[in-house]
């Protein structure tokens, strides 16, 4: 493609989200949950989480303050000022309101329901996700842990030992990530977490919490390098060496292909993870990887990459692409127009990609943990439905697995080294939004993927949905 007809296509792209951007209030109020661009509230304009690092205090919050950027409504307002104070009863009522206004607000969910706790007996668990640098992200966690702790204190919790959830910020940052894990082991109260959200924070503070035997399940991070990294690193989604296997076998199984180029951000640990797991998966299967291109490279070029792969003979393009790099991996999408088949990794799957990617991202496929159309039987897609008005996706799931996850190590020991007894068991299963819930003696979850692929549909609202893959 020619440099002049690059620069159209990039245009239009760019004008796209700009005009998705524009269209944000509307997003706000009308689109569901699983759309993942139920933003509450903007992030900043302009900041850097690591410019502040050095004056950053983790904040951890049962209620007293939101951490969402922005400010919240007078009603969401006034529930956390009555819970700072105690009064209960009026925050129960503000709270309430405020979720009518706001159904789809999981922060506000959570502090409803340690407002209705109050004063009585309950134990703590704590969920971190990074409220400011990728907000959607961190809400499909919060709607997690907000669901299954509304369904565990409805149901009299332990002996009427009811479940406090409290949250906290990482922004995906490591050092962040470290100093959270610190203050969340020096906060009695907490015996358990949900989180991190990148595999990198969940390295960095993996090591906080083996040292202060704290026990962390994340819901998101696939990095291999979490695999047997710590005996208190737990995570309820498969580790990128099953994904990895998935997306191999259906290259070159279903699609009968054997060479394949890689994009990947080599910035990000999942991102690399994920891209080895998959140049080794398909090695040793016989096909080839003929091309490697980093998408954090300054002078990265989606048509060069593109012609470059052509050349080099690949006949798939693989996405290990991460949230900070999906910008430049959608312009691949965009520049391929579907010439070459496209495979991708997790986080790809993003209402970003069905909004952008259109047409030229139709046909691809993705290994993604869960599906809401997986299981048809499943309890967990009627009931989130029913709290937030909308379908979730697989973070939420997994978000809620790994709460029920310590909720069962809670019921049989709710001290943190009974927790991590407890999950580090043979014996240990319960069940979660996505099946049975067993953890491996790595600390990984014994479970495979689901793949999906884009193609037309009216439940996202895009003109696209991700549709599950039958079965081989």
């Amino acid at each position: 493609m020619s440099p002049k007809n690059e620069t159209a296509v990039l245009a239009a792209s760019l004008l796209i989200t700009l005009g998705l951007l524009g269209a944000g209030a509307w997003w706000m109020t009308h689109r569901t949950p699983g759309s993942g661009i139920s933003t509450l509230l903007n992030p900043k304009a302009g900041e850097s989480p690591d410019a502040k690092l050095d004056s950053q205090q983790p904040i951890i919050s049962f209620g007293e303050q939101t951490l969402s950027p922005g400010a919240p409504s007078p009603r969401k307002e006034n529930g956390m000022k009555a819970l700072a104070q105690e009064s209960y009863d009026q925050a129960i009522g503000s709270f309430t309101a405020a979720l009518k206004e706001q159904r789809n607000d999981p922060e506000t969910l959570i502090f409803l329901n340690n407002a209705r706790v109050g004063q009585r007996k309950s134990y703590a668990i704590a969920v971190v996700a990074p409220v400011n640098t990728d907000l959607n992200g961190a809400l499909e966690i919060f709607r997690g842990v907000a669901q299954a702790q509304t369904e565990i204190n409805r149901a009299g919790g332990i002996n009427g030992t009811l479940l406090r959830v409290a949250i906290a910020n990482d922004d995906n940052n490591p050092e962040l990530a470290k100093r959270v894990a610190a203050a969340l082991a020096e906060n009695n109260q907490i015996l358990g977490v949900v989180g991190h959200f990148a595999s990198d924070a969940s390295l960095a503070a993996g090591s906080v919490y083996e040292a202060e035997e704290l026990v962390a399940i994340s819901p998101v991070s696939t990095s291999v390098k979490l695999s047997g990294f710590s005996n208190y690193v737990f995570r309820t989604v498969p580790s990128d060496y099953v994904a990895a296997r998935a997306l191999a076998d259906y290259m070159l199984s279903k699609l009968q292909q054997k060479n394949a180029a890689v994009f990947f951000n080599s910035q990000s640990n999942y991102s690399k993870s994920l891209k080895s797991e998959f140049v080794s998966s398909v090695l040793t299967r016989g096909g080839q990887v003929t091309a490697e291109f980093d998408l954090a490279e300054a002078n990265f070029s989606a048509a060069k990459s593109i012609e470059q792969a052509v050349k080099q003979n690949a006949e798939v393009l693989m996405l290990a692409a991460t949230t900070d790099s999906l910008d430049r991996a959608l312009q691949v999408v965009q520049l391929n127009r579907k010439r070459l088949d496209v495979l991708g990794g997790d986080d790809v799957y993003t209402p970003k990609t069905l909004e952008i990617g259109g047409d030229a991202a139709a046909e691809m496929v993705l290994a993604v943990p869960w599906h809401i159309n997986t299981d048809p039987t499943s309890p967990f897609p009627q009931e989130s439905q029913k709290l937030w008005g909308g379908d979730v996706n697989w973070r939420t799931a997994l978000a809620y697995d790994a709460t029920q996850a310590l909720f069962a190590a809670l019921r049989q020991s709710p001290t943190r080294a009974g927790i991590q007894q407890a999950l580090s068991s043979a014996d240990f299963s319960t069940t979660g939004a996505s099946g049975t819930i067993r953890f491996l003696p790595s600390g990984d979850r014994n479970a495979s993927v689901q793949l999906v692929k884009i193609a037309p549909g009216s439940r996202s609202g895009t003109g696209y949905d991700f549709v599950p893959v039958p079965s081989q």
